[in-house]
């Protein structure tokens, strides 16, 4: 079974999907769902830490660009983006949230990812 930890995209808020000049992507987790997904792959009550990689690319095409990423869970995440040397028109953001767990003398990285199409109108 699957349990849906997230990613969830806050960005600044989670209704804005027009976005002009400088916004801050944020994105968090369910603890509780994670903390059953890893009970189910056998990787419970190991210490575990988490990043999130940020990507843009315009809607339609291949390639992603790196905007940041953050460890900073407690600030949901959050990467400042400047969207104001963007061409007007529909993009996708794409966060891609890594969660680190530390097993005994090994590392084991889980991931999942949540993509979101945005304006941006400058």
């Amino acid at each position: 079974m699957s349990y849906n930890w997230g990613p969830y995209f806050i960005v600044p808020s989670e209704v804005l999907k027009s976005y002009s000049g400088k916004v801050l992507l944020r994105e968090h987790f369910d603890e509780d769902l994670l903390a059953k997904e890893l009970e189910e792959l056998g990787l419970a009550g190991y210490s575990r830490a988490a990043v999130n990689p940020w990507y843009y690319r315009r809607k339609n095409s291949e390639t992603w660009i790196k905007i940041g990423e953050s460890w900073d869970q407690k600030n949901n995440f959050s990467v400042p983006w400047d969207t104001g040397n963007l061409e007007n028109g529909e993009f996708e953001v794409l966060g891609l949230m890594h969660v680190v767990i530390k097993k005994e003398d090994r590392e084991v990285v889980i991931a999942r990812q949540n993509i979101v199409t945005i304006t941006v109108k400058n």
